[in-house]
């Protein structure tokens, strides 16, 4: 099902749209399957932090299972309909929040940030930016203290002019101030549910206060060209979106 008019106004004001029920049942089970065996027979919790910050079962991200939720669910095409010509994608990032009382240690929160700038991990002069953020929910996701992801209203506007005007490459800082205070608005779904986040949206995401592990795919989708004007994009954000942009007119 193509996005409709109201969908693309709500990305352009927005930053995020949520599909819901659009991934086929057949797939999130093979993708559950996978991520659930390997989450009680392979997870490490001395790896942790490590596991937060960069992805969980690595070994898995470019298995067929979780590929196929982007690629055979019709995700991609939706993807397309925002940004046009999709460099290939070749791996899933799983992501889960662990629930706190299974923990030996604490599992990092992440404060409000945009993925690939300033990463505490990272090089701050590095940049790891792209385009679309798609989250596949692969696990219900009914209570906001259940480790939801967080993400900031039409942030994404906001983010660009921090870019354009007060932020350099090599600032520790991943959001202003006013941005870093939020609290965000919890994404809450079920398994099948897709997001399509614009990069720019800030989002933050907390601790699991809940029985139930929080499992999500995500894939970071780019323009074919973004690699090459990473900083541009950064503040101008459409320039990765010509066909939303020309739609929208």
């Amino acid at each position: 099902m193509p996005l409709t008019t109201d969908d693309l106004s709500t990305f352009t004001t927005r930053g995020m749209i949520v599909k819901r029920n659009f991934v086929p049942a057949s797939l999130i089970d093979d993708a559950t399957a996978l991520v659930t065996n390997w989450y009680h027979t392979g997870l490490d919790q001395r790896r942790i932090t490590e596991f937060t910050q960069r992805t969980f079962a690595p070994h898995l991200g470019d298995h067929r299972d979780l590929l196929a939720l982007f690629y055979r669910s019709g995700v991609a095409e939706l993807a397309g309909e925002l940004i046009g010509d999709v460099a290939p994608l070749t791996t899933t990032q799983i992501q889960i929040r662990v629930p706190e009382d299974q923990l030996d240690q604490a599992q990092p929160e992440k404060a409000m940030h945009v993925d690939g700038i300033a990463c505490p991990h990272l090089d701050p002069a590095e940049l790891r930016t792209f385009s679309l953020l798609v989250g596949v929910v692969l696990s219900d996701i009914i209570d906001p203290a259940g480790g939801a992801l967080r993400y900031v209203i039409g942030g994404h506007l906001q983010m660009a002019e921090w870019f354009r005007t007060k932020w350099s490459l090599g600032i520790t800082a991943q959001a202003p101030p006013h941005i870093d205070a939020e609290r965000g608005t919890p994404l809450l779904g079920k398994p099948g549910d897709v997001l399509l986040m614009h990069h720019l949206v800030p989002h933050a995401v907390g601790r699991n206060l809940t029985a139930i592990p929080r499992v999500m795919a995500y894939f970071r989708v780019s323009h074919v060209d973004h690699a090459s004007r990473r900083l541009d994009a950064l503040r101008d954000p459409w320039l990765d979106f010509p066909p939303l942009t020309a739609r929208m007119r």
